[in-house]
């Protein structure tokens, strides 16, 4: 039997961008990316929402007009009872929108009705994804710490449960959420009063070690070790997937998730989606996406089990 055609999903905007900036990169998504899938809403910090929360019906039905899926993900990390209720209230929405839950907040709250699963959430095993399943799970986008491996056993029960399984493809792979925010601490800032000053950088704030090195042996990296965005920890690297994506979806895999960078999304989002259709190869594939993002550093590390950092190219 063929295989389904595989489908591409834009998620969620890690970056506090200007509304307008916002607006625009949307608008071009749906004028133009070949993707099927985007998912809509703050999902990192509770603070920044205003700024963009009354855009979202407008940028979402632009989207559906397009021909896209619009999926509308809840916040990673709920601390505070006005925080709790955002979640229920996202969960208790039209239930012809799929919420995303990125947290055990919003997977209990969403329970009982379909629903989406987001990589925040760890689910590392076999059983974790079959409760999930059970609870209304109709798709799972899978952690980026995982080798091929656990993503076959994976795969294997999603078959039984019917449930979609999603992989992070290409961005900065998200890595863990604080109730601090650094980001203002290294401006000298508390949380409370952070002036927002993550809106001084649109792709996350570099973080270095102290001695330099930011490779495994001790070796200097080209890039940061890690980046900072708020109160959530990104990679420091780009993940780029493009030489893995035949594996992935031998291995089951159905979809493949963008995260959004400050770089040009549509062109990334064609590179992908000429080597999924089989017209573009891999290697100029990955010559472009390299002059689409220059400067930056790349991994696959955790996929082929060694220093998620690293990069394996495909052999």
């Amino acid at each position: 039997m063929p295989l389904e055609r595989p489908k591409l999903t834009l998620g969620p905007l890690h970056f506090h961008w200007p509304a307008a900036r916002r607006r625009d990169f949307y608008a071009r998504i749906a004028d133009e990316a070949p993707v099927d899938t985007v998912v809509l809403g703050e999902v990192v910090c509770s603070k920044r929402a205003p700024f963009f929360d009354s855009h979202i019906p407008e940028v979402a039905d632009r989207l559906r007009g397009a021909g896209k899926e619009v999926v509308l993900g809840s916040l990673a990390l709920v601390m505070q009872a006005r925080e709790r209720q955002a979640v229920m209230d996202l969960a208790a929405a039209d239930g012809d929108v799929l919420v995303e839950a990125n947290d055990l907040t919003a997977v209990a709250a969403c329970a009982g009705r379909p629903h989406a699963v987001g990589p925040l959430v760890a689910v590392y095993n076999p059983g974790t994804l079959e409760l999930m399943a059970r609870q209304g799970a109709v798709r799972v986008c899978l952690p980026g710490e995982l080798t091929a491996d656990a993503i076959a056993a994976l795969s294997r029960a999603a078959l039984v449960c019917g449930t979609g399984l999603e992989v992070q493809a290409f961005g900065r792979l998200p890595l863990a959420i604080s109730a601090r925010c650094y980001h203002a601490r290294a401006h000298g800032l508390h949380k409370d009063g952070c002036r927002y000053v993550c809106e001084k950088h649109p792709d996350g704030m570099d973080l270095d070690t102290l001695d330099g090195d930011t490779q495994a042996g001790g070796k200097p990296a080209s890039g940061p070790f890690l980046t900072v965005n708020g109160v959530q920890t990104l990679s420091g690297s780009y993940l780029d997937l493009l030489g893995d994506l035949g594996r992935l979806r031998a291995l089951g895999v159905s979809r493949f998730r963008l995260s959004p960078q400050d770089c040009d999304m549509v062109a990334v989002a064609e590179t992908f989606r000429a080597v999924l259709d089989g017209t573009l190869a891999v290697p100029p594939a990955r010559d472009r996406l390299r002059e689409l993002c220059p400067g930056r550093r790349f991994s696959n590390g955790f996929l082929h089990g060694v220093e998620g950092m690293a990069y394996r190219a495909a052999v």
